[in-house]
């Protein structure tokens, strides 16, 4: 009789293990397939930004350009660009003019890492490894997003001045 105890009591740690080992499992899986809603190539139809008194401008001219790219397996490369950016009077890109080197810096965005989504919160980590703007270099930035159908759209923390940059993508079919 107590051999028949020790392996009913096996029985059940096996059974409950295997029930906690398939509701993790479940969880890994839903959580995969939100992030798997942004993954793939998307190219940038707005780079606006909402002023504080409600107005929607371009942040990056007209018809900016840009891509954004989200790997299966959680890498991300984002690039927004003006489209009248002014070329270097100079060939050589070691010889710019300090309004050039700012109209340049000024005219991108750019930043690649690893990002994560959290679908109930409707935000994106971006965990920066590099960033045209250095002082995002290994930091995370977080980001509400919208997805609807193939475009997908997020809100950028409000500024110093309190505009809020939103960018706007469209899914490359």
């Amino acid at each position: 009789m107590c051999c028949f105890r020790v392996c009913l009591y096996i029985g059940r740690m096996k059974c409950k293990l295997l029930f906690l080992l398939a509701i993790l499992w479940a969880g890994t899986s839903a959580a995969s397939s939100q992030s798997n809603s942004i993954v793939g190539t998307w190219t940038l139809t707005a780079a606006d930004k909402l002023l504080p008194n409600g107005i929607r401008t371009s942040d990056y001219g007209e018809n900016p350009h840009g891509l954004v790219i989200f790997t299966a397996d959680g890498h991300y490369t984002v690039e927004i660009y003006r489209a009248d950016r002014k070329k270097f009077s100079s060939s050589d890109r070691l010889r710019g003019t300090p309004d050039e080197y700012r109209q340049a810096f000024l005219g991108m965005s750019a930043h690649f890492g690893r990002y994560t989504v959290d679908a109930h919160m409707r935000t994106i980590s971006f965990i920066i490894d590099r960033a045209s703007f250095p002082n995002w270099d290994n930091a995370t930035q977080v980001r509400s997003y919208e997805l609807r159908g193939d475009e997908l759209s997020w809100k950028v923390p409000a500024r110093p001045d309190g505009s809020v940059p939103i960018t706007v993508l469209r899914r490359v079919r």
